[in-house]
């Protein structure tokens, strides 16, 4: 059975390039969430159910449980298509994603959530400016934030506002459903996250009944500050299974 890592915002598939090139298997995919690097279908909201429908579209294509992994929005959406669909999930691995009632949005999401300071952000946003602010704000790379910020394209800009608009609740509406989520699972959280604390990775842990919280010294990006690491806890989770 095949690996799928799932990315987050505002990244695309590329992100995972670092961990991939570390891991020892071959059946590993990484997918582009729709509009974020890769077209939306016709009539695809962006609203975090039309992304959770389409992941169990796609999962299902295998016709077998895989492994799923997720950063950021990519371990929220990939958690709740494990707790809704067991049947198409071998194991779970997700860090850097709350799912979480008490989880209060980062100043960022509930600026890009408010209908008009949303759209007076993506209009404004200017590409060597954000990528700065991802290198000093979370300590992303500085070539890592360059190419990440050169994607943000008009059709990832939408994409981002719709989903975190259809998102203001989803930690009351989706934490109760994790206790449904049955395949053996993996926490990975850098603990330096300012936007996501640590006290969501454990309690995402505990939610879970993770069989390990692994907790890193970096920031939010831990796939890209620390692949090695990364790497090494999946594969050690896969082979555990």
């Amino acid at each position: 059975m095949p690996a799928v890592l799932i990315h987050g915002v505002p990244d695309t598939h590329r992100l995972w390039d670092p961990v991939r090139h570390r891991l020892t298997r071959t059946d590993v995919e990484a997918w582009d969430l729709p509009g974020f690097g890769t077209p939306a279908p016709d009539g695809f909201g962006c609203s975090k159910k039309e992304y959770v429908d389409w992941l169990i579209q796609r999962l299902e294509r295998f016709g077998e449980p895989v492994d799923l992994v997720g950063h950021d929005w990519g371990c929220i959406l990939s958690a709740r298509v494990a707790a809704l669909r067991p049947d198409l999930v071998r194991t779970w691995a997700g860090g850097n994603g709350p799912i979480s009632a008490a989880y209060r949005w980062h100043p960022l999401a509930r600026i890009w959530q408010d209908p008009i300071e949303g759209e007076r952000f993506m209009a404004q946003l200017e590409p060597a400016s954000f990528a700065s602010d991802l290198v000093t704000s979370f300590d992303v790379p500085a070539e890592a934030a360059r190419e990440m910020v050169s994607r943000v394209d008009a059709a990832m800009k939408a994409s981002i506002l719709e989903l975190y608009r259809s998102a203001v609740t989803m930690g009351s509406e989706w934490e109760p459903s994790l206790a449904d989520l049955e395949a053996p699972s993996l926490v990975f959280w850098g603990v330096l996250d300012p936007a996501c604390p640590a006290e969501f990775g454990e309690r995402l842990g505990k939610s879970v009944r993770a069989t390990k919280v692994v907790e890193l010294d970096c920031n939010h990006w831990t796939v890209l500050q620390k692949p090695a690491e990364v790497a090494a806890a999946l594969e050690m989770h896969w082979n555990a299974q």
